[in-house]
């Protein structure tokens, strides 16, 4: 410090993903290279910095806190007052933890960085082939997490006292280790460990990985202890083993997701554009859904009826000694049977998995957290998230203006790939995928997160919001849960937490111009009772307009309909053109002898009167009947989503281009009861379909047909919307709810709608379907608690939300 240059004392406080990711030793590095004195340490609430210079390096300290973070920190408030006095060292110190109230961000999982897979590979280093390798910069976070702040004292590593030589790089300041929580080599552990079904030791650490491989080589399925769960893994390339694998596993046709050693390798089995390679070698690694190459050497089994590939890299150092010498992908999948939960207690994983894998790769060190592979799309050149979980959860963010004060929330999420999210201090925080709460062990590990959550944070929600349908498990679990803790109950309709999802993906602010939403999905309980699932949502957090909607059609055996596509298609054909005239007119085809051997009489009075055939205006049960109609998953579909998945696989991408747009199948607008809601009538669809049905038209003409008269059904009904009156009703179109996934139909009616001038809304880092339901609910209790008593009470005339001490 020069003789001229004052000193003066500031406390910067840093909040976001700060802890575990080496932001103490960045901050004492810049403070050394700056000559500032002080201290910093971990709190609850983040980084806390004291700091004593002159101005000058202390704005330069506070601009290179942020730009020249570590790669795995996110910075998402660098805040700065005077602090009085002088400073207790004539040096800059990292200080101890401290413990106390406050919200800091959990850093995910991050795949093994490129400095610790050149340790792991260099026959000269202390950790060469040491399966659990890492760093500041990578490895376990969420998974190994019991408490904060983030000490090693506070994870599963407890459990492993270091060595004389970690113990020197965990305390050095100036290596890539100092403070590297999950900091492990070959003399501290954990250890690894090859065993049979019954429990017989078949090798340790090398000795295992040698063994492990050569049976995948020899067409074994192996279960692998990975980062957050079991998974079962297999060779992609062995017909028998992936076939074998299904019938064990009771998974007949959800596709498998497959692990490369490099982007090299996927490259020969997939067309890899640059978002999906970066998606790929992301720290994140999650699994990237892209378009396969027909004719190569993977097993028929991995994908079928689909037409893209699920690739993930490997995220840890023992899957980069699996794949290190086999030049084709492997099989890595979830490990548990169909409708369970991922395993992650040893013990439970071989009970579990006993019958389903051949040997088991495991270690001693306790997965705190399960969390599944996140998986990803590329749509319009940004990969979206349709699970979040290894890699990219627990998804923090800042809560945008309007939203940010008030008490604790909870928000429970959906049925299903239910997710849930806790918003406190002007910040949301969104879980790991949980999965299906249809089974009690993913409901009891459902509770088990959330207690985790809580812990964590040491939350008090005063609000806990569900959705509007009673009888879903998660909206029970946020009754029992607002009982016990005496805190409020907001009760939010489904579709309208998806439009708040989107509004919270893009940063929408609470007073923001009124947003139309596109909700479309499989289906959820409206305002009105019904069964809604194709909606025009006019408003924000605060509330809704129900503008417009999809034909209301029955659900002939109300959830059977969602697994078997025939009943939606009978009901829509039914409802729209009458069995007469079907018969009269297309009796000579597959589908009608199809739809005519089934028990017409027992749906017609299910239908007629109501009874098991709930009538609902879903988006996803007409592509289920279209689907059906045309083939694809006629009689019975394995998982949910099924039909629609595999109907945008059939979509000929020839004919849906270059297609005169008059051969597109045309929808009607009409209004409910002739006065009432506009609609989407889909009667000359269906006419329309018949009749390609009749003229032997390809299935993938008919699909594209389908796929570019729907989008411009929805533009149509948009535009409708929009200019009702003399001004342009809304500027912003929001487009959620699961049928989005769809990247056909997302991105036809994404362009159709830009130009028309609107600016559309799209969701990257909440998923559109279920899992970004929890985030949207959370923002409407907020919007609920933040607004005026107007605003209050014109939200619940709308549907916007339900409150209940």
């Amino acid at each position: 410090m020069s003789g001229q240059e004052s000193m003066h004392g500031e406390l910067f406080r840093v909040r976001g993903q700060v802890q575990g990711v080496g932001f103490r030793p960045h901050a004492w590095r810049l403070a050394r290279d700056l000559g500032i004195r002080g201290e910093v340490c971990n709190d609850r609430d983040g980084v806390l910095i004291r700091a004593w210079a002159g101005r000058e390096r202390l704005d330069r300290f506070a601009r290179d806190l942020v730009t020249g973070a570590p790669p795995m920190a996110r910075v998402e408030a660098l805040l700065r007052e005077p602090l009085a006095g002088l400073p207790e060292t004539t040096t800059f110190r990292i200080g101890a933890s401290a413990d106390g109230s406050g919200m800091t961000r959990i850093a995910p999982d991050a795949a093994t960085c490129a400095a610790c897979v050149a340790e792991l590979r260099d026959p000269g280093d202390r950790r060469y082939r040491h399966p659990f390798t890492s760093c500041t910069d990578c490895g376990p976070r969420l998974s190994i997490l019991r408490g904060l702040p983030y000490d090693r004292a506070a994870t599963s590593m407890a459990a492993f006292p270091l060595c004389a030589i970690c113990r020197e790089e965990f305390e050095s300041p100036e290596g890539r280790r100092f403070h590297a929580q999950p900091l492990a080599c070959p003399d501290c552990g954990p250890r690894l460990q090859l065993r049979d079904p019954q429990g017989g030791l078949k090798g340790e650490a090398e000795a295992a990985v040698t063994a492990a491989v050569r049976l995948l080589r020899d067409g074994a399925i192996l279960a692998v202890k990975a980062t957050g769960g079991w998974q079962l893994a297999c060779d992609a390339t062995n017909d028998d083993a992936v076939s074998e694998l299904r019938r064990r596993k009771q998974r007949p046709g959800k596709p498998l997701a497959m692990m490369v050693r490099n982007c090299a390798v996927a490259d020969r089995y997939a067309i890899l554009d640059d978002a999906a390679r970066e998606a790929l070698q992301s720290a994140a690694a999650p699994v990237v859904v892209v378009a396969a190459i027909p004719g190569t050497d993977l097993a028929a089994g991995i994908a079928p009826g689909l037409i893209e590939l699920g690739f993930m890299l490997p995220h840890s150092g023992l899957h980069h000694l699996l794949l290190e010498d086999l030049d084709a992908p492997l099989v890595m999948t979830s490990g548990n049977r169909a409708g369970e939960p991922q395993a992650t207690d040893d013990a439970d994983a071989r009970d579990r998995l006993a019958g389903v894998a051949d040997a088991f790769l495991g270690h001693d060190r306790e997965i705190v957290h399960r969390v599944d592979d996140s998986v990803v799309r590329v749509s319009r050149g940004v990969a979206r998230v349709l699970r979040a979980g290894r890699g990219l959860a627990p998804l923090s963010m800042p809560l945008p203006a309007g939203l940010r004060d008030g008490p604790a929330v909870l928000a429970m999420g959906a049925h299903l790939k239910n997710c849930f999210a806790l918003a406190e201090d002007g910040r949301l925080t969104v879980s790991q995928h949980v999965g299906d709460l249809g089974n009690a062990a993913t409901e009891a590990a459902f509770r088990r997160s959330l207690a985790l959550y809580r812990g964590l944070y040491r939350s008090s929600p005063r609000r806990i919001a569900v959705d509007l349908h009673p009888d879903y498990r998660a909206t029970r679990c946020g009754e029992e849960l607002a009982q016990e803790w005496g805190a409020g109950l907001v009760r939010v309709q489904h579709h309208h937490a998806h439009l708040a999802s989107c509004l919270l993906d893009n940063g929408i602010a609470a007073d923001h111009e009124p947003v139309l939403g596109v909700m479309l999905d499989g289906l959820g309980m409206g305002a009105d009772g019904a069964g809604w699932g194709g909606e025009f949502l006019l408003g924000g957090y605060r509330g809704y307009e129900r503008l417009g909607t999809f034909k209301p059609v029955a659900m002939p055996g109300g959830s059977l309909a969602m697994r078997q596509p025939w009943r939606n298609t009978y009901a829509h054909l039914v409802a729209e053109l009458g069995w007469p005239w079907l018969r009269m007119n297309f009796a000579h085809l597959d589908l009608f002898t199809f739809l005519d051997g089934q028990p017409r009489a027992a749906l017609d009075a299910m239908i007629a009167s109501g009874t098991g055939a709930p009538v609902a205006s879903s988006c996803g049960r007409l592509f289920d009947a279209v689907a059906a109609a045309i083939g694809i998953c006629r009689q019975e579909s394995s998982y949910e989503g099924q039909a629609a998945m595999e109907l945008e696989a059939a979509v000929d991408p020839v004919a849906f281009r270059d297609e005169p747009v008059e051969l597109a199948y045309p929808f009607a607008i009409p209004r409910l009861g002739g006065d009432g809601l506009p609609y989407i009538e889909p009667q000359a669809m269906w006419q329309a379909l018949l009749g390609d049905l009749h003229l032997g038209t390809p299935r993938g003409v008919i699909a594209a047909r389908f796929h570019r008269g729907l989008a411009r059904a929805i533009v149509a009904m948009v535009m409708r919307l929009a200019n009702a009156g003399d001004v342009r009703r809304f500027a912003d179109v929001a487009l959620s709810g699961g049928v989005f996934q769809n990247r056909v139909l997302l991105e036809q009616v994404s362009s159709l709608l830009e130009a028309q001038g609107f600016r559309v809304l799209l969701q990257a880092r909440l998923p559109a379907g279920d899992g970004g339901i929890a985030a949207g609910q959370a923002a409407v209790a907020l919007a609920a608690i933040n607004g005026s008593a107007e605003s209050a009470a014109e939200a619940m005339e709308t549907g916007g939300c339900q409150t209940c001490a």
